[in-house]
């Protein structure tokens, strides 16, 4: 019992510090370090150098998420000072006017999903152009939170589920690795529910019953055209870090060729002021969208020529080696991560957006403001969990001198849940999605947990597979109710406070599609034969 209780403590403290004192992920996040620390060296006899190399290799293992976030951020900074983001919000002003339902899908869903896949910030740029659309502040808060979580696994070109294979082959072992394909097919399985039912939820906050009796059609099809997009996909793994941008576009084309059937119009100008207007007549769209659209170009060339993308992805790993305490060499794979070709990207994209010496020093400017801290609390929950993983591990004797803390949490899990874990795992995802700001962290954290309760509880690697997947998709959904990604928004329309009355509702939605997720982990256990 004792052992559990350490293993808890750090978790407890980070979450004290976000709920009861409102601490800011990236504090909370270095205090739940050194206190994880503390219990490793004290209670599981870690020695301070396995400490520092687990710490680092959890910095190293979190540049699928941390850089991407610093490079996305870099261009989101120069599109904002040149004007190209500017351009954007006034086309999307212009999108399904005459129908409320169809809008909310190719926004939130659609363009939420395809901005959020290339490294762009949904809660960032969607709540000012909603509140400049007519909807209410509260609505313009919640509907970019909520609107991508279904595809949080395929965020940032698929840094979630590269993550999870990564964490899961190094749990497995030499010989029996899993693809990204193989965990793209189970994974894939959860999205036309979980984004259906997200579509309602949406459509829930914006009119009650009334909005789901007249929209329950474009969100069926929304939903069903995610199932099917992903189940494509997900069977190649070249293709698998690309749901994200392929299910965004095909939400979108399926919305407007619903509007051309039921006889509306696409694009409607008539609600933009003059000044929009002139903007729109003097810098052309295709402009405004080329990093995204060559970042596009460029993923698309290095991930459906098989050839290139295992010569890249399997052959240029470009390890870092012996860092790790149990001397395994970390692949960090730069030639084909997605913060490589953000930059590229940006770079490619600066004479198409023109920018002045001025706005290039204003972005810069504007980028070292935002990036340090969300960079350093992305990558310092992946620090945390590494230390979780490698705590008791004796550098001397190349063995676990006391079971980690994976270890006791797993051990206690099988024994306290049972034959229920998979009733509860969606839950532990949504807990960690809350503690740790993203899902990709929560994977960090708690992946490795999960599969070695699933282990414990006899699970094929099918059913470890649904169930990690349950801990992701719990991780996703926690977007909604993660009070940095809504203070984000509030902040993005001068709101800052409003999200408190947003995260009342959210929180009882996120519970009910964490519940119904559960439930489908079940579901899935059962048919597998477990």
């Amino acid at each position: 019992m004792f052992p559990l209780l350490l293993t808890l403590l750090p978790i407890a403290v980070i979450l004290t510090l976000l709920l009861l004192f409102r601490k800011a992920a990236d504090i909370s996040g270095i205090i739940g370090w050194l206190v994880i620390s503390l219990v490793a060296w004290f209670g599981f006899q870690t020695s301070a150098e396995v400490i520092l190399r687990s710490t680092a290799a959890g910095l190293i293992r979190s540049f699928s998420v941390s850089l991407i976030v610093a490079t996305s951020l870099l261009q989101m900074a120069i599109m904002e000072k040149t004007g190209a983001l500017r351009r954007i919000t006034i086309f999307i002003k212009t999108i399904a006017s005459e129908n409320r339902a169809v809008q909310i899908m190719m926004i939130n869903i659609g363009f939420g999903t395809l901005m959020v896949a290339v490294g762009a910030t949904p809660v960032s740029i969607l709540p000012p152009i909603l509140v400049a659309m007519g909807y209410s502040t509260y609505v313009a808060i919640a509907l970019p939170a909520i609107g991508y979580d279904s595809l949080c696994t395929y965020a940032l070109l698929g840094a979630p589920i590269v993550v999870f294979v990564d964490i899961a082959n190094n749990f497995l072992g030499k010989g029996h690795e899993i693809t990204l394909h193989q965990a793209g097919m189970v994974f894939f399985m959860f999205l036309p529910v979980v984004s259906t039912l997200i579509g309602f939820c949406m459509l829930w906050i914006v009119g009650r019953w009334t909005a789901i009796r007249t929209g329950w059609l474009p969100c069926l099809l929304t939903g069903g055209v995610i199932g099917v997009v992903s189940s494509f996909t997900n069977r190649y793994d070249n293709l698998v870090v690309l749901t994200g941008v392929f299910c965004g576009i095909a939400v979108i084309l399926t919305m407007s060729l619903y509007l051309v059937i039921t006889g509306k119009p696409v694009i409607d100008q008539r609600h933009l002021t003059p000044e929009e207007l002139a903007l729109a007549g003097d810098y052309p769209l295709w402009r405004a969208v080329m990093p995204w659209t060559l970042l596009v170009v460029l993923i698309l060339i290095l991930n459906v020529p098989q050839d290139l993308f295992t010569w890249l992805y399997r052959t240029m790993k470009l390890p870092v080696p012996g860092l790790t305490a149990d001397g395994k060499p970390l692949d960090t794979r730069a030639l084909w991560q997605a913060y490589t070709w953000i930059l590229v990207s940006t770079l490619l994209a600066l004479p198409f957006l023109r920018p002045t010496r001025g706005q290039l020093r204003e972005a810069a400017a504007v980028w070292l403001k935002r990036a340090p801290r969300p960079v350093f609390a992305a990558a310092i929950f992946f620090a945390i969990g590494e230390i979780m993983n490698m705590s008791g591990y004796d550098m001397s004797t190349r063995q676990f001198a006391v079971p980690s803390m994976v270890k006791v949490l797993a051990d206690n899990s099988a024994e306290l849940f049972q034959g229920g874990y998979g009733q509860v795992v969606a839950f532990i995802g949504l807990f960690g999605g809350f503690l740790t700001g993203s899902e990709a962290s929560t994977i960090a954290m708690f992946a490795k947990y999960t599969m070695a309760t699933a282990q414990n509880l006899h699970l094929s690697l099918d059913g470890l597979l649904i169930v990690t997947a349950g801990l992701a998709f719990g991780g996703g959904l926690a977007s909604v109710v993660s009070p940095a990604k809504l203070q984000n928004a509030a902040a993005s329309i001068d709101k800052i406070g409003e999200e408190g009355a947003v995260i009342r509702i959210a929180f009882i939605l996120a519970l009910l599609l964490t519940f119904i997720t559960s439930a489908f982990v079940v579901l899935l256990l059962a048919v597998s034969g477990r």
